[in-house]
Parts: C-alpha cells; structure tokens; sequence
C-alpha cells in the first residue's frame, strides 16, 4: 500500500507485485505531473490560463479532461460546467470575509461563465474575458485513469487506485472485488471498472457547514443537501467523477439516470 496525496485528497495505491515499491514511485511522479496540469493552487497549466486568459501548446491531458467535461456538459443540459469557477471564487471570497454574497454580486459572476464560451484545440485554449475554469469535479477522478493506465502499462492488473475516486484495474489477487467504503455508510464492490461519489456538503464555504461548494451553473445557488451521497460506477473514473458532481444539482434519480444513458456501463450505484 502507497499513501499520498492527489489535488488536496489522500490518495492510496493497493499493489501485488514483486516490484511494488518502485511502480508506486512511478505513480506517485504521474500524480505530480498531473497535478502541475490541474491544481488551481499551484503555477498550474490552469492556473495559467486562468490568470492569462490563454494557454498556448496545452498538454494533451488537458485537452483530453475538456473533452470529457464537453461530453458530460452536454449529457447534463448543462449542469455540469466547469467555467463555474468565478462564481465559486465568490463564495469562497465572500464568506471567507464573513458574509454571503449578494443576489447581484451571484448574477455578475454567472455573467462571467459558459461552457461555449470556451474555446480549445491542439493550438491553445482560450477564455474570454474575466472567465476561468475548475476541473476540481472531474480531475481527481482523470488522474485516478491516468495511474491506472500507468500500471496497466506495466503489466498489472491486481490494482486499486484511489485518488479520492476508485479506478480498479481487476479484483484482489484471491480473486474478490475491492470493497469501497462509503463515507455515508455501506460499500460497493468493485472488480473492475471505476467509481466516485460527490455530496452537496461534502466540503462547505460557512462555518455552520450548511452552504456546499457544489454550485449550479444555471442559478449560482449551492446544490440543495437532498442527499448525503452520490456514487456512481462507470468505465473510466473521470467520467464517474464529473457524473457523480452533476448529480448533486438534478432533482431526482429519474434526472440522474437520465444523464447516464449516452455512457456504456455507467450507472448509479448509491444514493442515500
């Protein structure tokens, strides 16, 4: 077992192999590159074109998260956007200072967000003014694909990966599924495939814990607290991560699962 960190989360690997050591090193140099690409606390790619407007030569991983993010924008109808960064910062600023933010301090940053207002391709990817993006519900599980094809590439295949989402490479050595705990109770087994869970107050902006940090990118209003926990298992754990992140602001389980049908294998595993 290897214990580290991902973008802020604990992150563990569970490894059978002779050579374990060296290959968790390996893994452990993929997170640091990944995250010199996705951290919005570091000199970042993103924090780049956040803070230029403009990345020139992006790094493939980047192109291919906002694909992904593309995909899942436009399987959400939209509730999933990751220009809602400025709206975010809002918050975060505002009650950091004490207070929440006004209806019109909320309607002036949504002004600053949407998803086709960006634009990217192998040249560069471009933001108009006063815009910005956070890949916060989507990259932890991107990167948790990355060490998995890292490992996979090695010739492992008895391998969890948890970067605070789970990528499975196969079951245990014995042959049985990982059991993933889940932070709201219960577990799900997982053999192979992927799997995340996002919840409304999983992370808060006040004090109280009431105002969560997942907000609508067509209200500016945090998710409403309807569930503890959101966990989906799909093939690959950035599209369960950015699911599980979007299904915190739909109204029911017919609206998740709904969102879920253009992606083979996809599925929701907890609600509570």
């Amino acid at each position: 077992e290897w214990q580290g960190m991902a973008l802020g989360a604990r992150a563990h690997l569970y490894i059978d192999h002779p050579e374990a050591r060296a290959i968790a090193a390996e893994a452990e140099a993929e997170i640091a590159r990944l995250e010199a690409i996705f951290s919005l606390y570091t000199d970042s790619s993103l924090a780049q074109l956040n803070r230029l407007g403009r990345l020139e030569a992006p790094p493939f991983d980047l192109l291919e998260c906002l694909a992904l993010c593309d995909s899942v924008y436009q399987a959400t109808g939209g509730v999933f956007d990751p220009t809602i960064q400025p709206v975010w910062a809002l918050y975060a600023e505002s009650y950091a200072a004490g207070a929440a933010p006004s209806e019109e301090q909320v309607y002036a940053a949504l002004a600053r967000t949407g998803w086709s207002r960006l634009r990217y391709d192998e040249a560069s990817v471009t933001l108009e003014p006063g815009m910005a993006l956070t890949l916060n519900g989507v990259a932890q599980g991107f990167i948790a694909d990355r060490v998995g094809a890292l490992l996979k590439a090695r010739g492992l295949s008895h391998v969890l990966v948890d970067t605070g989402e789970f990528n499975a490479l196969g079951p245990q050595s014995n042959g049985a599924p990982w059991p993933v705990r889940l932070t709201a109770g219960g577990q799900v087994d997982l053999t192979k495939g992927a799997l995340a869970s996002s919840s409304a107050l999983g992370t808060t902006f006040d004090p109280e814990g009431r105002v969560g940090h997942i907000l609508s990118p067509l209200t500016g209003r945090p998710a409403p607290s309807r569930w503890q926990l959101v966990t989906i298992t799909a093939p690959s754990a950035g599209l369960a991560d950015a699911l599980s992140t979007a299904a915190c602001l739909m109204e029911d389980r017919t609206q998740i699962e709904g969102a879920l049908v253009p992606f083979a294998e996809a599925r929701l595993a907890h609600l509570a």
